[in-house]
């Protein structure tokens, strides 16, 4: 049997009521699927996630495939109907779900952690990843759930806005690909498509394994073992390609007869992983990830009225995530808000942030990140990115280290270094003479 390497990194956080450990033990199945756990003994509980690099990034000319291929993953077996899986997951009182991304697809399984239960459920779970046969009937009722949703969304300002901005920042990587596909390609899409995607992608080699919760090491090798063994071997995907920034700024006019004009503006941002990352996070934090305390917030809508929904998100990906500002205002209001967002973003680039918003930013941030780790549900989600993605084991506690010891020159670096105005794509979805006056 293939000897199995162990690495450990222990996390600590200070919060109210004392520190939280999590012992991250990690190893590779006979299979070649790597694995990391933690064990937790509060509550009688395991979470399971098996993540896939089957995101829609993988789509390659067919979008929406990774999609309907994650959607029917429960849909039956050789042996079991749809209906036969959830009784079956029903019967052990355990909690099955799918779900898709740009870079990954994932299958999460919650148990009771008693072997007479559990067991059987890990069972199900590895029968229904590997031997899912994606029913014709199956195929075409999600079909018609995923061509509904893109009709509803024809008529959605923000829905619009975030499909055409991902294609202005991304224009021909993959991650411009809309997940849920088009009205076109998902019509196109057939079971055998399906069937290849899934015979591609979900293999062993092209996976990993989180486990928290309580159990034993020697239980969670187990049942590692039992997931990955049922899997083909398959290869590891090669990388996504290197996304290229904007070379110069554009607006892109959606036309929509509305009373507001939504405003989306931004550009990629940085890798999973980029050390530049902590500090972009903060600044998104002061200027527009805080709620209401932040810049955009406070001067949009409490100095002037202009929109009750205005804020600004980071994230990262695989290659590079994105930066965006988002608002909603009247339309006689849009030039005023565009030059709001543009002016606040500048400053954020030029001055280092206020003492006190800044020391503000910061108790807010590594206050609440370990109140996000409370649950094994929480911890699985991030154990399970830190797998995918790589990173540094000691990320969590990393991340709370690495905030509190930024100050303002060091935010106002990063956000000089890696958010440049001059490549921001800007979309506008509203009524045509607003949008096509507006600079």
């Amino acid at each position: 049997m293939k000897r199995l390497i162990v690495a450990t990194a222990l996390i600590l956080f200070s919060h109210t009521g004392g520190a939280m450990q999590a012992d991250i033990q990690e190893w590779t199945t006979r299979a070649g699927t790597e694995v990391l756990f933690v064990e937790r003994h509060e509550l009688p509980i395991v979470d399971v996630r098996v993540t896939f690099d089957a995101g829609s990034a993988r789509d390659g000319d067919t979008p929406g495939l990774a999609r309907m291929t994650s959607n029917l993953l429960l849909e039956g077996t050789p042996e079991r109907s749809a209906g036969g899986i959830a009784r079956g997951f029903e019967r052990y009182g355990a909690r099955v779900s799918t779900g898709s991304g740009r870079d990954t697809a994932q299958v999460s399984v919650r148990a009771l952690s008693e072997p007479a239960r559990l067991d059987p459920v890990i069972d199900s779970l590895a029968d229904v990843i590997a031997k899912a046969d994606f029913p014709a009937d199956a195929v075409e009722r999600v079909r018609r759930q995923m061509s509904l949703g893109l009709q509803q969304a024809q008529s959605s300002a923000s829905a619009l806005a975030e499909k055409a901005f991902m294609r202005g920042i991304y224009g021909e990587h993959p991650y411009a690909t809309p997940p849920g596909g088009t009205l076109e390609s998902v019509e196109a899409l057939t079971r055998a498509a399906v069937v290849d995607f899934h015979r591609r992608h979900y293999t062993a080699r092209n996976a990993t394994i989180a486990i928290v919760g309580d159990l034993s090491a020697e239980r969670a090798r187990a049942i590692a073992n039992a997931l990955s063994g049922a899997l083909p071997a398959g290869e590891a995907l090669a990388a996504l390609p290197p996304v290229d920034i904007p070379s110069s700024a554009q607006t892109i006019r959606v036309p929509l007869e509305a009373e507001q004009t939504h405003v989306m503006m931004g550009q990629p941002s940085v890798r999973k992983g980029s050390e530049a990352y902590y500090a972009l996070y903060l600044g998104n934090h002061i200027l527009g990830g805080g709620g209401l305390t932040s810049i955009l917030a406070e001067r949009m809508r409490e100095e002037r009225g202009l929109s009750y929904s205005s804020a600004s998100s980071l994230t990262s990906a695989a290659r590079r995530g994105r930066f965006q500002m988002t608002t909603q205002v009247r339309n006689d209001s849009l030039p005023e808000a565009l030059s709001v967002m543009r002016d606040s973003l500048e400053e954020m680039r030029v001055d280092e942030p206020a003492a006190q918003r800044l020391s503000d930013s910061k108790r807010n941030i590594t206050g609440s990140f370990p109140l996000q780790l409370d649950s094994n549900r929480d911890l699985l989600g991030y154990i399970a990115t830190i797998g995918f993605y790589g990173l540094s084991r000691d990320y969590l506690e990393a991340f709370v280290e690495r905030i509190d010891g930024l100050d303002g020159e060091a935010v106002r670096a990063a956000m000089h270094e890696h958010i440049d105005p001059a490549r921001n794509v800007t979309v506008l979805v509203g009524p045509e003479a607003t949008i096509n006056a507006a600079e």
